[in-house]
């Protein structure tokens, strides 16, 4: 999760919407994909959800931050499914 990245793409909407204080560069929001790519430590391991370079804590509710993951995200048959409805859309 690369968090709320302040580019130009927000002006094909209304704006960035998220307080400034928990807006990031490019390069912040871009520092956990690239841990996730590149580390040693991390290879092989799939199916988490990483935010600000851990991985996220499971969150049964909603937090008022919106911190954490929902454990249906981190669900394999929910992701199987999604993977077979993406092969079908695209004709394969």
């Amino acid at each position: 999760m690369p968090g709320a990245i302040v580019t130009n793409l927000q002006r094909h909407v209304r704006g960035i919407q998220t307080p400034p204080e928990r807006q990031k560069t490019p390069e912040q929001g871009a520092a956990t994909s690239v841990l996730l790519a590149t580390s040693p430590l991390l290879e092989g391991i799939g199916g988490r959800y990483f935010v600000d370079c851990n991985e996220a804590a499971i969150a049964t509710k909603r937090t008022e931050d919106y911190s954490g993951v929902a454990p249906y995200a981190l669900d394999s048959d929910n992701a199987d499914r999604l993977w077979d409805k993406s092969l079908r859309l695209l004709g394969q």
